[in-house]
């Protein structure tokens, strides 16, 4: 299978920030022909590089889309977690810094709230239904 220049690039920069180097297109289930861009599979860490998705390509058609959804559900029950990487991500290298956190295990996304990570504090579980 070909590599795209998004993936090249990706691949590029993985190899430049010195993160261990994955497995490209990896076959992760046993009976369909479903592939991952890059994988780790020792991590059960998946990266899909989304490109196309301004164009109107294969991944936001309606059949492309429902074809995706069903890839990604089988790898999240199976124990995989996928990073989507689209283009704009692999340009600006937040893709890369996805990875970093994904490879070291940490969370250091936004802080969440009691509202649900509505950054509404008057917002609480009883404004939302919660009990």
């Amino acid at each position: 299978m070909r590599k795209s220049s998004l993936e090249t690039s990706f691949a590029n920069q993985i190899r430049l920030a010195g993160l261990p180097e994955p497995l490209a297109e990896y076959r992760f289930h046993p009976t369909r022909r479903w592939r991952f861009d890059f994988a780790y599979p020792d991590l059960k860490l998946a990266i899909e590089i989304e490109g196309g998705i301004w164009r109107r390509g294969r991944h936001n058609r309606a059949s492309g889309f429902v074809r995706d959804a069903e890839k990604y559900n089988e790898a999240a029950i199976a124990g995989w977690r996928v990073l989507r990487i689209p283009t704009n991500m692999v340009e600006d290298g937040t893709g890369l810094v996805y990875l970093e956190r994904a490879l070291e295990g940490k969370d250091d996304g936004p802080e969440t709230t009691d509202d649900g990570g509505l950054g509404n504090p008057d917002l609480g579980d009883a404004a939302l239904g919660v009990q």
